[in-house]
């Protein structure tokens, strides 16, 4: 025991001394990028003039490219697992070809390059350390064919990224290096009779996981929006996911759901006049058990929030709350980006089995023109009946935007245990190159 504890301390020694290179890495990449923008913006024209073949993309198409880099440290307490350190590089590479007869297509391939594997992927066998779920994996990331023959639709088909609304049930988890896809035909229609409605219908085959793993699914999907002028959007759903493979059987369930907001975009709130405007959201969502699933239940879900804006800051005060009655009786969103909601120190990607009831603030600064946005959230959790304090949470981040294609992050999360899991501190460092 004395051994596990001198270990631990020397681990987060080490990571508190990475962590500070890194940082004064990061700054200094942050001060270097704003200082040579004009540079910048005359390489950024070269580059997409190369990559639009001469700015001739209606006759050629048009090479997409994105490449991310990210370190990121997990630290937690009291859990047996070491400290965990990734330094990981991901590339999309993809190529969008010209309309023809309406026809369109898209190829994208997807790699991630660990250059350091101090941590569990959940596929590298690691498992003495903390989880950082990006595994050193390549493949085929999208692959589809659109057609827009159809008035005011558009019909898509093959491997391609869904999110839909908030990515609450249907999104890429676009946070970590491996994002998922679906394996999907996707119809979108705009009413133009009818101006403001959106209808998307779809069926999903096959899910291409965050951690290219491939899970079978029989998912009809149904989203309707319908953007309400200036006061923003009602939107009605139903998801009936039906996973066909025996271990993931209990992960099946139908949603419905009523969702109104016009949070869709902090910066784009009610205006009250130039400086001040309202944002809210209000959600209720209904889930049952449905196709393999073989635990009957019923849990509802329950998402407000209220805030306002004023000058270059926004202010929100939220609650979601998903309930549960027990294992595999929870109400759970499987296919959603779930990093983005219930911290990000991630303790709630699933549901725990007496729901979970999220009480949030949250602070977004926007400054040199919305280059640079810093955003604070502060999270207490309970069970959904609000009589088990889980713990409490506090999230920040620095968004540096340099130009169109260059952007710098850093985030923090820290989640202090109460009566659920293990205290657990996050550090992500990161850089993104996109064309």
């Amino acid at each position: 025991m004395h051994i596990n504890n001198i270990n631990q301390k020397i681990d987060s020694s080490k990571a508190n001394q990475s962590t500070y290179n890194y940082f004064r890495v990061f700054c200094f990449a942050m001060l270097l990028g704003t200082s040579t923008s004009s540079i910048a913006s005359e390489i950024d024209k070269s580059i997409e003039k190369v990559l639009r073949f001469g700015q001739d993309e209606a006759r050629y198409g048009q090479v997409k490219l994105d490449l991310n880099y990210r370190w990121e440290n997990v630290n937690q307490y009291s859990g047996p697992q070491h400290t965990a350190n990734a330094n990981t590089a991901r590339l999309h590479l993809g190529y969008l070809s010209p309309k023809f007869h309406s026809l369109q297509g898209y190829v994208e391939y997807e790699g991630n390059l660990a250059m350091q594997e101090d941590f569990n992927s959940t596929r590298n066998g690691n498992s003495r350390y903390s989880t950082i779920a990006d595994p050193e994996k390549s493949e085929l990331n999208q692959l589809w064919l659109s057609y827009d023959g159809v008035p005011d639709t558009v019909i898509k088909g093959g491997r391609q990224r869904i999110k839909l609304d908030d990515d609450r049930f249907i999104g890429n988890v676009g946070w970590r290096q491996m994002e998922t896809t679906f394996d999907s035909v996707l119809i979108t229609h705009t009413n133009m009779q009818l101006p403001g409605l959106a209808i998307n219908a779809g069926y999903i085959g096959n899910v291409q996981t965050f951690t290219a793993t491939t899970e079978n699914i029989n998912a009809p999907i149904l989203n309707i929006n319908y953007k309400m002028r200036g006061y923003g959007n009602a939107i009605g759903y139903g998801y009936w996911l039906d996973y066909t493979e025996k271990e993931n059987y209990e992960k099946s369930n139908q949603t419905y759901g009523l969702r109104f907001t016009n949070a869709q975009k902090p910066g784009d709130p009610i205006k009250l006049s130039d400086h001040f405007g309202l944002v809210y959201t209000a959600e209720w969502s209904y889930q049952q058990d449905y196709g393999h699933g073989a635990t009957k239940y019923q849990a509802d879900r329950y998402n407000v929030m209220g805030g306002f804006t004023a000058y270059n800051f926004t202010f929100q005060g939220a609650m979601e709350q998903l309930n549960g009655t027990g294992i595999n009786k929870t109400f759970d969103t499987p296919l959603g980006t779930n990093h983005a909601f219930q911290g990000w120190a991630d303790l709630f990607l699933v549901t725990p089995k007496d729901g979970i009831r999220d009480i949030f603030g949250t602070v977004i600064g926007s400054f040199m023109e919305g280059n640079l946005i810093g955003t604070a959230v502060y999270h207490e959790y309970y069970d959904d009946t609000g009589a088990i304090h889980y713990g409490r949470e506090i999230d920040a981040q620095v968004l540096q935007k340099i130009g169109k294609h260059y952007s710098l992050l850093a985030k923090y999360a820290y989640y202090n245990a109460d009566q659920f899991g293990t205290d657990t501190q996050k550090i992500w460092l990161q850089g993104n190159v996109s064309y």
